[in-house]
C-alpha cells in the first residue's frame, strides 16, 4: 500500500509533532505557535523534502496562500475520452516501433495502455520502498541526525529490516519515532 497522501504535510516543533493534514492547516498551526524557542520544521510526507513558508498576515491570508488550487473543467472539448480521464497527447516512436504498436490486438492505444500498466506492476514494489526509504531518510536527517543510533538506524531503514529500524529508534523521542516509522511502512498500525 503507498503511503497514504491525505496528510500533504507535518509540522514539528523541535522534536514535537504539532500538525500534521493539508498544507493549509499546517501553515495556521505553525502561524498561531507563535515564535518558539525551537524551530518549526515542515515537511511534505510524501517526499521527506523541508518547507519554508511565508507565515506573515493573518489567518485567512495565511489560509489563501497556502489553500490546494480548485481544479476547473476543461474550457474546449478535444480529442479523447474526458468524462473517462481519456487524454489525447502526442508520443514520438521510431517507424518500425509504430508498426509494431499497429499489429498489436486493439491497435496502438491498447497496446501502449497495457505496456504502461505491466511497467508500473513490475516496478511498483520496489519504487514504493525507494520513495518511502528516500522520504524517511531526509526527515530522519533534520529531526534525529545528531541521535545515539542514527547510523544503525539508517542502515536499517535501507537494508528493509524494520524491525531494527525501530529497535534503533527506540530511545528517540515518541512524535519523532512514530513520524519515521509513518514514513517507512505506512502499513504499520503503531504509527
Amino acid at each position: 500500500m503507498e503511503y497514504d497522501p491525505r496528510h500533504a504535510c507535518t509540522l514539528f516543533v523541535g522534536s514535537r509533532r504539532l500538525a500534521s493534514g493539508t498544507l493549509e492547516d499546517v501553515a495556521v498551526a505553525a502561524a498561531l505557535q507563535g515564535d518558539p524557542l525551537e524551530p518549526l520544521l515542515v515537511f511534505s510526507d510524501s517526499t521527506g523534502n523541508q518547507m519554508d513558508l511565508d507565515l506573515r498576515g493573518s489567518e485567512a491570508q495565511i489560509r489563501e496562500r497556502y489553500r490546494a488550487p480548485t481544479l476547473e473543467p476543461p474550457a474546449e472539448r478535444g480529442r479523447g475520452r474526458p468524462r473517462l480521464g481519456v487524454v489525447a497527447r502526442e508520443v514520438t516512436l521510431l517507424p518500425d516501433q509504430w508498426d509494431w504498436l499497429a499489429s498489436q490486438p486493439g491497435g496502438a492505444s491498447v497496446a501502449l495502455r497495457k505496456l504502461v500498466q505491466e511497467a508500473r506492476r513490475a516496478g511498483s514494489t520496489r519504487d514504493r520502498m525507494r520513495r518511502a526509504q528516500e522520504r524517511t531518510y531526509k526527515v530522519m536527517v533534520a529531526l534525529a541526525g545528531n541521535r545515539p543510533g542514527f547510523e544503525e538506524a539508517t542502515r536499517s531503514l535501507f537494508a528493509v529490516d524494520l524491525d531494527a529500524f525501530r529497535e534503533h529508534m527506540r530511545e528517540w523521542p515518541e512524535d519523532v519515532r512514530k513520524h519515521l516509522i509513518r514514513l517507512a511502512d505506512p502499513d504499520d498500525p503503531q504509527a
